[in-house]
């Protein structure tokens, strides 16, 4: 079994420089699970944050599953992250140090088990922000320029 991507979170990469990246576990429910399968999530707004020696998920929306009835599950509750103590503990330093943050890059499903992306962040200012849209732009007038050429 590969790799299969449930979401994305594209405003991670226009609001922060991500410089490193951690796979990380979910602790779910079961209609959390099948939400995802579906994928009926968002990470827009999302971020990581550290209480008592682990790592949280938060702002991170789960739909309700729709035949889930009475056992559904809230949407935007706090869901652990399983890292390893040592990853734990260089995020943590990380986190307090240099003023970093952590950000969901991505949730996919791999051998059957939903992972989360999360990358540490440095954020942008709005002037990074202007030129990283400007290189896009000027990648894409090239690649179509090239195309139009051959």
């Amino acid at each position: 079994m590969g790799i299969k991507v449930v979401a994305n979170n594209k405003k991670a990469f226009h609001d922060y420089f991500i410089e490193e990246k951690y796979e990380a576990g979910l602790v779910l429910q079961g209609t959390e699970v099948k939400s995802l399968r579906e994928a009926a999530v968002n990470l827009r707004d999302s971020y990581c944050r550290i209480r008592g020696g682990e790592i949280f998920v938060e702002n991170m929306h789960i739909s309700p599953y729709d035949f889930g009835n009475r056992e559904n599950h809230d949407p935007l509750r706090s869901r652990k992250l399983l890292l390893h103590a040592e990853e734990i503990r260089k995020l943590t330093k990380k986190v307090e140090e240099k003023g970093l943050s952590l950000v969901p890059t991505r949730l996919y499903f791999k051998e059957g088990r939903a992972k989360l992306e999360i990358g540490v962040a440095r954020g942008k200012k709005l002037h990074d922000k202007r030129q990283t849209l400007r290189q896009k732009q000027d990648a894409r007038e090239m690649a179509r320029a090239m195309r139009g050429r051959l």
